[in-house]
């Protein structure tokens, strides 16, 4: 009898642990099952939208790709075949053909014309203003390069970049839509008599457009290099802040092989890329040194500017600098400021391309420079700055501290620094 008993026990015992082992078991493959899934849906995301990243450089930085792989133009292209249009997925916006005609008044506000195409200004009932640029019909790039070039500079936003808003592509036209810029381009400051730059001034677009520059070479990925950067390419927005324009993709340039054909701009164009036909980051680089010089003198690269710079570089005093200023300025500059930007200039143009600085130095030195110039500009306000205070009406003016006392208005004014 307990022999029965004992093994009733032992039966239910190892009915007991057996179910909880199979049970077990099923969890487990249900959790792995659900696992699995979860990790495809996360991929499918992943590759269906765009990776959010801070930009470590500059923090002014709203997007741009995390990893190389998902945004390489490949990958990319890939993408916009599955997808139908562009509005939902980069948030760049598409426009109609009708839309932008009646913006434009029939396409004939032109406010620039380029290499590119002509450029016009779009007034839209709702009071937004806009820039569209028409690609010109020369253009060999298909619907899908087209497409893969949006969603690539859509993905570009930085508050020192003239960014991408929309795009259209209908009626066998290709056009992009910008951020208007009601202060128009650097050069129509620069050159223009009546109403000049001043120093300051020109320091912050020098600092606005390095970390523009910036940000395309150290946070976009993948990386972009401007390839025509000229004060007609710089805009100026509603608070005169710089914003770098007509940066695009450069695939083939940022690669070892040689370009078949030179762009840029004469004046601008690094030698060692048009002896190599090689474009890279310290071409751009390059640039930028002429674009600083341009800053200084209000001279025209494709004017003999470099001329001007090679005589003054020869002079052994400092002093060699401030005969290439720009005489609109009258004087009223820093020289420390003059020659520690002339400085920075030259490094930029050094033959060498190794030897000159990336972008994210020459921001480090700039940026030093505008909290120097701001202490300055402080310290010279506290200087002038006139003390007002109540005092008794009969007090003896004191001449030694060249102090003045108003009877009428009890004002005290101090004159010596």
């Amino acid at each position: 009898m307990k022999s029965s008993v004992g093994l009733i026990i032992g039966l239910s015992v190892g009915f007991v642990i057996g179910s909880l082992l199979a049970a077990g078991a099923v969890f487990f493959c249900l959790y792995f099952l659900y696992s699995q899934s979860n990790r495809k849906r996360r991929n499918a995301r992943t590759q269906s939208g765009l990776p959010f990243r801070n930009n470590v450089v500059d923090s002014s930085s709203v997007l741009s790709d995390s990893t190389s792989a998902q945004g390489s133009p490949n990958a990319l292209s890939d993408i916009i075949k599955r997808k139908k249009d562009l509005v939902s997925f980069s948030g760049v916006l598409k426009y109609s053909y009708k839309d932008l005609k009646k913006a434009t008044g029939n396409f004939t506000t032109i406010i620039g014309e380029g290499a590119f195409g002509k450029v016009y200004d779009a007034a839209f009932p709702s009071g937004e203003r806009f820039a569209v640029k028409e690609l010109s019909e020369g253009s060999k790039q298909g619907e899908q390069e087209f497409q893969t070039e949006v969603m690539l500079l859509g993905r570009l936003h930085h508050r020192n970049l003239v960014n991408l808003m929309g795009y259209c592509a209908e009626k066998g036209k290709k056009m992009l839509v910008y951020a208007y810029m009601s202060n128009g381009s650097l050069a129509s400051h620069l050159y223009n008599d009546c109403k000049p730059l001043v120093w300051n001034m020109r320091i912050c677009i020098a600092l606005d457009v390095a970390k523009g520059m910036e940000y395309l070479h150290d946070g976009a990925n993948p990386p972009v290099v401007h390839r025509d950067i000229k004060s007609s390419n710089i805009l100026l927005d509603d608070s005169m802040g710089a914003r770098v324009s007509d940066f695009g993709l450069s695939k083939e340039e940022m690669g070892k092989q040689k370009v078949t054909k030179i762009r840029g701009t004469y004046g601008y164009l690094d030698p060692e890329y048009m002896l190599t036909k090689k474009y890279n980051k310290k071409s751009d680089v390059y640039s930028f040194g002429v674009l600083l010089f341009e800053l200084i003198t209000a001279r025209n690269p494709q004017q003999g500017l470099m001329e001007y710079v090679q005589l003054a570089s020869m002079n052994n005093e400092e002093a060699g600098w401030e005969e290439i200023v720009d005489p609109h300025l009258d004087g009223n500059y820093d020289a420390h400021e003059l020659n520690e930007l002339a400085a920075l200039a030259l490094r930029c143009l050094d033959s060498l391309p190794k030897k000159r600085p990336t972008m994210r130095q020459i921001v480090q030195v700039l940026s030093n420079m505008n909290q120097r110039m701001k202490y300055r500009c402080n310290h010279r306000h506290h200087r002038d700055f006139s003390l007002t205070t109540l005092d008794s009406e009969n007090t003896e003016p004191d001449a030694n501290n060249e102090i003045e006392i108003s009877e009428n208005n009890h004002q005290i004014q101090i004159h010596s620094c």
